[in-house]
């Protein structure tokens, strides 16, 4: 049985495919690879004041970034929580030229793979994130598995 994984929508301008957050998550845990621990999984797209705040309060960085979680409590059946920015993801888009779905799906699996214990504070440990985000989106690609998310311009 799949775990429970609710998502919260809290930034106005994201229009979200149903269930498709979910989805990705429930993938992500039948693939090869790390994995998140066991339990509730928690996703929240925050509008970008509510993300700069959390990052303020909990990393004492003011400064825009694009995804935090919070590691949760397996023994309480609870895995933890994604916050992530879309507003974040449809600047960086832009900037990079690529699709904003395929960004905000990045910052998902980015913040999945902090669940399983990657990080990306040193350079080696920046590359196996990079390995690690890589080879899911590949392998999400080749499953087909849809992600619908728009961005809406005031």
């Amino acid at each position: 049985m799949p775990r429970p994984v609710p998502v919260l929508n809290r930034c106005s301008r994201l229009r979200l495919g149903r269930g498709h957050a979910a989805g990705i998550v429930h993938h992500l845990d039948q693939r090869p690879g790390p994995h998140a621990p066991e339990g509730e999984l928690s996703i929240a797209f925050l509008g970008p004041r509510a993300h700069a705040r959390l990052h303020a309060d909990f990393l004492g960085d003011p400064s825009p970034t694009d995804v935090i979680t919070f590691p949760g409590d397996p023994a309480a059946g609870f895995a933890g929580e994604i916050c992530l920015s879309p507003a974040r993801a449809a600047e960086l888009a832009a900037d990079q030229g690529t699709p904003f779905a395929r960004e905000l799906l990045l910052y998902l699996i980015h913040g999945y793979l902090h669940l399983a214990g990657l990080d990306d504070r040193t350079p080696a440990a920046r590359r196996a994130m990079r390995h690690a985000e890589a080879a899911a989106l590949r392998d999400l690609g080749r499953a087909a598995l849809p992600f619908e998310a728009s961005w809406r311009s005031r």
